[in-house]
């Protein structure tokens, strides 16, 4: 649910625009659309994961995602989020791997009843 909230706060905080600016100066193109697809996917995906729902597809998308940040903003940042540095990737990196954690056990899950049938 830390996606989900990540998410709202960032529509109830105004940051949509703002981070596709961010995404813009970057040079991706239709910055402000690819914000809102990433907002509405936090706000609706999380909350599908936390039930059970298209588990797989959910961890991949948000597996991506934070790669993409890490490559975009946390990585020049170093290790730390806080504390020995600021904004680094330690967090996305921890997040990478619960998400990795449920991608595969649901592969595991779906192989267990294939094997069952």
């Amino acid at each position: 649910m830390l996606l989900f909230i990540h998410g709202v706060y960032r529509i109830v905080a105004g940051g949509v625009t703002p981070f596709g600016g961010f995404l813009d100066s970057v040079g991706l193109p239709f910055g402000l659309a690819i914000a809102w697809v990433l907002t509405i996917a936090e706000v609706v995906g999380a909350p599908l994961l936390a039930f059970g729902v298209w588990t797989r597809v959910i961890a991949l998308w948000f597996i991506a995602e934070l790669i993409a940040g890490i490559i975009l903003v946390h990585g020049r940042e170093g290790w730390f989020v806080v504390g020995g540095g600021r904004n680094g990737v330690e967090y996305s990196v921890a997040l990478i791997l619960a998400l990795a954690s449920i991608a595969l056990s649901e592969q595991r899950h779906r192989s267990r009843e294939t094997l069952a049938a």
